[in-house]
């Protein structure tokens, strides 16, 4: 098997507060390969966006501690390198969609001073981005950035794209916003993408063309994705494999067509138990009973077994690690439910 794109091994965070610390991520384990799309879902608090974010490197270090693990991006181990050669592969190797196209846009900058500022960043790294000669001046750098900010987006499905090129961010709608984000994040050609959350302010409508013009961009780089969540949908409409997690930990994992229509873990079939479907009556939508735990002093073994109608005194007693079930579909449990569709 080729070497994954990007490799977490036992990633271990914890974060300081007022109150403690929390053991935020506890062993975090995931491959992603080229061309796949793995959707990270869970519940609030469960450590969805702090994984994408140090994969970027983008957690502060205080408060955050990592304990020990490695985030490797074609075997090379992000943790060990220095601020600037990380942020040599921000916008380059590593793209970030951030949740909010409101406050990660700079509403005093022009969409197009936005955008050639990270294509000159790339190219300082990636020369042939912008398509130069080795030594063209800088004016020549500009033009090339400008040129391809258009041609972004255009590839972004944006009307009337190379006149609206210099408007200013409140000058498009919640949707175009969302799609600038996503031309900023592959105007570096980046291998990897890191999305969080970035249809959640969005309509249905709306939703749906971004999902579709992700995959659209997946195949066309050839890019692996990780795209954070909390929408089943969301990942059944464009994931290749999921990855569900709870209270820090990854507790189910797979392909998607297999994960969704026969979960193994509890907690995965109370993640799809809640979420309607035409079938279901009127107040016939099943809650999950609890709340995620505190993480400064989580509950011994599972940190599931509080909530979990399956637990006995074994899930007391050590943490699971997660088990190959069937072809394609691991589960951290030590009381897996049986394989049969939902």
């Amino acid at each position: 098997m080729n070497l994954p794109l990007l490799e977490i091994r036992d990633l271990h965070l914890w974060m300081r507060s007022f109150e403690g610390e929390a053991h935020v991520l506890n062993g975090i384990d995931l491959q992603v390969q080229r061309g796949e799309v793995w959707g990270v879902v869970g519940e609030t608090g469960c450590g969805k966006s702090l994984t994408g974010l140090s994969v970027s490197r983008l957690v502060p270090t205080p408060p955050g501690r990592y304990g020990s693990g490695q985030i490797l991006l074609d075997g090379q181990d992000l943790l060990a390198l220095d601020e600037s050669a990380v942020r040599s592969l921000r916008g380059r190797r590593i793209g970030m969609i951030f949740q909010d196209p409101t406050t990660n846009l700079n509403p005093s900058f022009r969409v197009s001073e936005q955008l050639i500022d990270v294509a000159l960043v790339a190219a300082q790294h990636s020369p042939e981005i912008l398509g130069l000669q080795k030594g063209a001046s800088q004016r020549a750098k500009r033009a090339a950035a400008r040129a391809l900010a258009g041609q972004m987006l255009v590839k972004v499905r944006i009307p009337n794209a190379l006149d609206r090129l210099d408007d200013y961010p409140h000058q498009f709608s919640g949707g175009m916003r969302q799609r600038v984000l996503i031309a900023m994040a592959l105007i570096g050609r980046p291998d990897l993408l890191v999305a969080d959350e970035p249809t959640t302010a969005l309509d249905v409508s709306v939703q749906a063309q971004i999902l579709i013009l992700l995959k659209e961009m997946v195949q066309e780089f050839n890019m692996g994705v990780l795209l954070i969540t909390h929408n089943l949908g969301v990942v059944a409409q464009t994931c290749s494999h999921v990855a569900v997690m709870y209270a820090g930990a990854i507790v189910e994992r797979g392909l998607v067509a297999e994960v969704l229509a026969r979960p193994r873990h509890p907690y995965t079939r109370a993640l799809l138990g809640a979420m309607p479907t035409r079938e279901t009556p009127r107040g016939g939508l099943v809650g999950i009973p609890g709340t995620v735990p505190d993480l400064i002093a989580p509950p011994p073994g599972c940190r599931f077994a509080p909530r979990c109608g399956r637990a006995s005194a074994t899930c007391l007693e050590r943490s699971p690690r997660l088990v190959a079930l069937d072809t394609g579909h691991e589960v951290a449990c030590v009381h897996p439910l049986p394989r049969e569709g939902v």
